[in-house]
């Protein structure tokens, strides 16, 4: 008997979607290493010329002009894909992934995104006969996410849940399991001993991310906090902002001891375990991979949409504050270097509303993997019955 195959879609859009597609692949493994997983950008494996040419253009919008980005998002929040995009998206996508469906054999496929999801679905009204599982990987729903072919929502929180009922998709089809993160995440490591592994000093320490797209150049926050770097190690991650990396490690302000400053990692699970503070943008992963660790959050430069969601959910809760002022900051790094320990929240005194499902004391990092690895596992249950009884199945 071959082993389960399960092909998992993304688009580069933001780095969040194909970096939950990753986590569930290595979740899945991790759980059951007789999976056999593959995660596709789409548009950039179907179009490798052009999509950089449309990602570019994303992300200079979102720099010239993020208030744009906002309003589209927030105009067309409760408009599914119009029939011109969709049909735009089957002309451009049909064939090419008609043809990786046939030649993976998948007996799942797993969308991070609304352009494959889009796509698998009018595959499937056309007659593939392959379960798609969409896992909507913010703290919102925007309409374009929902589309009658899904198989299963696998979805961030309650609240979530219920903006999908109230858009007519059935309760049995949605289920609040958590947005994945990877493995590593999974658990924590005690702090001193992962600040030896790291090289940095067993003392409080601030992680600031968010410099891969350019969102951690804030001059006034970097400048507030230098000022503490007698008291509080700061570690600033540029992911892949090389050109900003650089201008910092030659600007003498940053030159201390108490100052990391690094580019791309693959231990993000290790220095959050070394941190007592995350401040980043408010994206849905990173927000989720903090949430995992139970690290408190400080939230800066939001984008408009999806990030303005992910951190009104965070705030309301109490999981993290909005740098609305200057004295935020001061007040947490304040708190940090007289060796106060801080936590999350449960709740917050700022509204009313009730406690979703998933947070830091019920979040379940491993969730969205092991209701993947079951409905895998009740699919072949049924398989071997069909066979049993002599009835054929096949892809």
């Amino acid at each position: 008997m071959r082993k389960k195959r399960v092909l998992i879609l993304s688009e580069g859009f933001g780095s969040g979607h194909t970096q939950a597609g990753y986590a569930l692949a290595a979740g899945m493994k991790r759980m059951n290493p007789n999976i056999q997983t593959k995660v596709i950008e789409l548009g950039s494996f179907l179009n490798p010329t052009v999509a950089p040419w449309i990602l570019s253009a994303y992300r200079l919008t979102i720099h010239t002009n993020p208030g744009l980005v906002g309003l589209l998002y927030r105009k067309q929040h409760d408009k599914p894909l119009s029939k011109l995009t969709t049909m735009a998206l089957h002309r451009l996508f049909y064939h090419h992934t008609a043809e990786i469906i046939e030649h993976l054999r998948p007996d799942l496929i797993v969308s991070t995104h609304p352009i494959p999801t889009n796509i698998i679905s009018r595959l499937k009204a056309a007659g593939l006969d392959i379960p798609l599982y969409t896992v909507i990987t913010d703290y919102d729903a925007h309409a374009s996410w929902i589309n009658a072919e899904v198989d299963r929502f696998l979805v961030s929180t309650d609240s979530v849940r219920q903006l999908l009922l109230d858009r007519g998709v059935y309760p049995s089809n949605v289920q609040v399991t958590g947005i994945p993160v990877h493995p590593d995440f999974w658990s924590t490591e005690d702090k001193a001993s992962v600040r030896r592994k790291l090289n940095i000093k067993n003392m409080p320490t601030v992680f600031i991310m968010g410099g891969g797209w350019g969102l951690v150049s804030n001059n006034q926050l970097t400048e507030q906090l230098i000022q503490w770097k007698e008291h509080v190690q700061l570690v600033f991650c540029l992911g892949s902002n090389q050109k900003l990396l650089d201008k910092m490690k030659n600007d003498p302000k940053f030159q201390h001891e108490n100052i990391v400053l690094m580019g791309h990692t693959r231990e993000i699970s290790k220095w959050m375990d070394a941190s007592d503070l995350l401040v980043t943008k408010p994206g849905g992963m990173t927000c989720t991979e903090a949430l995992a660790k139970g690290l408190p959050m400080l939230f800066c430069e939001s984008l408009p949409g999806q990030e303005e969601m992910n951190r009104e959910y965070f705030v309301t809760r109490g999981y993290g504050e909005a740098l609305k002022n200057e004295n935020v900051i001061e007040d947490w790094l304040c708190k940090l270097a007289c060796g106060e320990k801080i936590h999350m929240q449960r709740g917050s005194q700022q509204t009313s509303m009730p406690f979703d499902s998933i947070g830091p004391d019920s979040y379940n990092p491993s969730r969205c993997a092991t209701e993947l690895v079951n409905m895998l596992d009740y699919t072949a249950q049924q398989a071997n019955m069909l066979t049993t009884h002599g009835i054929p199945v096949g892809i």
